[in-house]
């Protein structure tokens, strides 16, 4: 087994936080869905493993709870790869914003989860199938709470740090998040443009001039 924020195994795996809790997570994850029949299942099949995973407060080190100054999401917000597939079919990552600090609406274009493991968050979802931005609900989100994403419906949305505490949410998506052209939206005029958010400790392959 390859030591901690060292990599994968030679399927191509990559755990670059290599421990045994994310190990067994991304186990437990895989045999979830492959009992699935679809996406919707699945994330009602992983909702209990994850709560789990937020419930445990010494998994995740410090170094992955910490803002990143030149940031891609602007803010000081830091993204953090923890695991991706070799396929590049599902990723973890833990999402960093500091106080006062609000991502951009953005899409996901994958199903999964998202959850609160640190902070208080103030999430507003979107409407985005017409014309204008419309939002559809605004909610607290608090340490421990999460929710299921199932594009097209609520994979629209901006988080915002709402305590005084740095929020970190741990994302579980069936891509490669950080690196995929995904889309950010205007708020105002509803203009929508590519984006892509990085990750702050991995690259992601050479900008193809989107």
């Amino acid at each position: 087994m390859c030591g901690p924020e060292t990599g994968g195994p030679a399927n191509g795996d990559e755990y670059v936080l290599d421990t045994p809790t994310v190990r067994s997570f991304v186990a437990r994850v895989r045999e979830t869905i492959s009992r699935a029949s679809g996406p919707e299942e699945a994330v009602e099949g992983l909702r209990p493993v994850f709560s789990e995973l937020l419930a445990d407060e010494g998994w995740l080190p410090e170094k992955y709870r910490s803002p990143v100054p030149e940031s891609g999401m602007g803010g000081g917000i830091g993204q953090w790869l923890l695991f991706r597939s070799a396929g590049r079919d599902l990723s973890l990552f833990a999402l960093v914003v500091p106080p006062g600090a609000a991502t951009p609406v953005h899409d996901h274009l994958a199903w999964g989860l998202v959850g609160l493991y640190r902070g208080e968050q103030e999430e507003t979802v979107y409407d985005a199938e017409g014309e204008e931005l419309a939002v559809r609900v605004s909610r607290t989100v608090k340490r421990g709470d999460f929710y299921g994403l199932l594009p097209p419906r609520d994979d629209v949305h901006r988080v915002r740090t709402t305590g005084p505490e740095t929020s970190v949410s741990i994302h579980l998506l069936a891509n490669d998040t950080g690196c995929v052209w995904r889309h950010s939206y205007d708020p105002e005029t509803g203009a929508v443009s590519p984006f892509r958010s990085g990750y702050a400790n991995r690259p992601c392959p050479p900008d193809d001039g989107r």
